[in-house]
């Protein structure tokens, strides 16, 4: 069977290109970050594909976006005696590779991880120069100050966080983060 591997990191980039034009008979979709390999629709990929499939994937970093990742990934899946194809390198593992694939996978994933610590020091950059010229303002706060502090103080009296978040329509690690971040206290007077 072949199968397809699809990775966005946000839920509206387009899925669209990355397997566009090559037949598939059955894709997964993974709509979050490649920053480690604990994605559902990937779980489930690996636990579905058999001996003698097939996993077309857009390019290294839609797999994976650090080397030891990849590698770890390459070796689950050939060890299944499933096939991974990389549409954009051109080059496919088996598990019974010849050591210039083993290099080439090394070699591509290290050049992917590398790009992305270029991007992110570029971010970082760009953010610390928009902050010296005063027009970075950072993201928009999940909540108004008021539904923060009703989060916290409904926190306080003991109810559960995960029904909070989803009533709040946020994550458990922002909500979290709402309640690291007290308000600044009124001084008396």
């Amino acid at each position: 069977m072949r199968v397809g591997y699809i990775r966005v990191s946000t839920v509206d980039q387009n899925t669209v290109r990355q397997l566009d034009g090559i037949e598939v008979e059955r894709t997964f979709t993974d709509k979050s970050s490649g920053k480690d390999t604990t994605r559902p629709k990937l779980n489930e990929l690996i636990t579905f594909v058999r001996d003698g499939d097939t996993i077309l994937v857009h390019s290294m970093d839609r797999l994976a976006r650090n080397l030891d990742d990849l590698r770890s990934l390459v070796r689950t899946l050939t060890g299944k005696g499933v096939r991974v194809e990389f549409v954009k390198e051109g080059l496919t593992f088996t598990g019974e590779d010849s050591p210039m694939a083993t290099l080439l996978l090394n070699v591509m994933g290290a050049f992917a991880e590398f790009e992305r610590a270029l991007i992110l020091e570029r971010q970082r950059e760009g953010i610390a120069a928009a902050k010296t010229r005063g027009v970075y303002t950072g993201r928009k706060p999940a909540l108004t100050p008021d539904q923060a502090a009703e989060l916290r103080a409904r926190a306080a009296a003991g109810e559960k966080k995960a029904a909070l978040a989803r009533e709040y329509e946020i994550s458990r690690e922002t909500l979290y983060s709402y309640l690291r971040a007290a308000p600044a206290a009124v001084p008396a007077g």
